[in-house]
C-alpha cells in the first residue's frame, strides 16, 4: 500500500465552505460487543459480508466517491483492520503460481482501493470525539471530509456523490437521511427538516437535529443513515460543545451548534436499502441481501431459500 500524506495531495478549492472532499473518516474504535464472542479475537469490521469485510465495502464507497484516503479511527488493540489493507506478498506469491486468479484478485483489492492510515482514539468518549481525533491528519486546505460509520452499508453506493454535488450547490455540510418507521425513531438521531426551494423532496434543508427521541417528540421521520460530508468548521463545533452523559461527545451536538449559528445544513434522502452491521441481525441480512445478488451464490440460494421458506418455485417467480 503506498503511503502518502495529506501534505502531498495537490490543492482543491474550499472557497465558500464548497469545495470537494478527499479524506474519508471511518470511525472504527468500538469493541463489537454485540458479536462477541466473535469479536473477541476478529476485529467487527472484518467480519465478512459474504466474503469481503465490511470495511472493505465502506472502504470502495468512499473510493468510488472520490476520496483519496481513509482515515480509520480505532484503538490499540485492533491493529487487524489497518492490515486488512496492506499487500501480502507471500500469499499473493502462494495464489499467483496455484493459477488462482480470480482469489488473487480479491486479495489486492483492498490495498489497491485507496491509501489508507490509522489515527488512535486514546479513550471512547463518543462519535463526536472519534471525529475529531482525525484533524491532525487533514491537511490545511482540506475543507472539507467525508465520514463513513462502518456499522451502516447503504445500498446502492452513490449517496455520497450526491451530497458531494449537494455541498457544491448548496455548501456547507451534507448529511444521509432515511425513512423509518414512527415506532422506531428513538433508536436514531432524527432531523427536522424544511424545503431546501426547487431541490426537490430528495434534498432538504435541517433545521436541528434530535438523537434518539420518543415518538411523540421526534420532529420527522428523517433518521441519520451514517453518511457525512462535514464542513471543516466541524471540528471548532466539536470543541466547543459540553460532553453529554458518559463523557460523550456527541456530532448532533456539533452539528446542531452549527446550524444554530447559521451554518448550511442539508439532507439527502437515501430511497435505496440500508443495513445495520452493528448488531448480528441486520448483519445477517447484510449477508443474505449480498449473496442474492451475487453471480457465484444467488441462484443456488434463492432456490434454498424458497425450499426452507415452503414457497414453491414457480410461484415465487410469478
Amino acid at each position: 500500500m503506498t503511503s502518502r500524506s495529506a501534505a502531498d495531495e495537490p490543492a482543491e478549492s474550499s472557497q465558500c465552505g464548497k469545495g470537494p472532499f478527499r479524506t474519508a473518516i471511518v470511525p472504527a474504535a468500538g469493541l463489537g460487543t454485540r458479536f462477541l464472542p466473535a469479536t473477541k479475537t476478529v476485529p467487527k469490521e472484518l467480519l465478512p459480508v459474504v466474503d469481503t469485510p465490511g470495511i472493505e465495502l465502506v472502504a470502495g464507497e468512499a473510493a468510488e466517491a472520490g476520496a483519496r484516503r481513509l482515515v480509520i479511527i480505532t484503538n490499540e488493540g485492533k491493529d487487524g483492520v489497518v492490515a486488512h489493507f496492506r499487500s501480502d506478498p507471500d500469499l499473493e506469491a502462494t495464489l499467483a503460481e496455484r493459477g488462482k486468479k480470480d482469489l488473487l484478485a480479491k486479495v489486492r483489492r483492498a490495498p489497491e482501493l485507496i491509501d489508507v492510515e490509522a489515527v488512535v482514539q486514546p479513550s471512547p468518549h463518543g462519535l463526536g470525539h472519534a471525529i475529531g481525533c482525525a484533524e491532525p491528519a487533514l491537511a490545511d486546505d482540506e475543507g472539507a471530509v467525508a465520514v463513513l460509520l462502518p456499522d451502516d452499508l447503504v445500498l446502492p453506493t452513490g449517496v455520497l456523490a450526491q451530497m458531494a454535488a449537494v455541498r457544491s450547490e448548496y455548501g456547507g455540510s451534507v448529511l444521509c437521511a432515511f425513512e423509518v418507521p414512527e415506532d422506531q425513531v428513538s433508536s436514531y438521531g432524527v432531523f427536522s427538516v424544511e424545503s431546501a426551494g426547487e431541490a426537490g423532496d430528495d434534498v432538504l434543508r435541517v433545521t436541528g437535529m434530535v438523537e434518539k427521541p420518543a415518538p411523540e417528540d421526534a420532529p420527522s421521520t428523517l433518521a441519520a443513515a451514517g453518511r457525512y460530508i462535514l464542513d471543516r468548521a466541524v471540528f471548532d463545533a466539536l470543541r466547543r460543545i459540553e460532553p453529554g452523559a458518559g463523557g460523550e461527545l456527541q456530532l448532533t451536538d456539533a452539528i446542531a451548534l452549527l446550524i444554530d449559528e447559521g451554518h448550511p445544513v442539508h439532507v439527502v434522502v437515501h430511497r435505496g436499502r440500508r443495513h445495520d452491521l452493528g448488531n448480528p441481525g441486520g448483519y445477517v441480512r447484510a449477508a443474505v441481501d449480498f449473496a442474492l445478488e451475487s453471480d457465484e451464490y444467488g441462484a443456488e440460494l434463492r432456490s434454498w431459500l424458497l425450499e426452507h421458506l415452503g414457497v414453491p418455485q414457480d410461484t415465487a417467480r410469478a
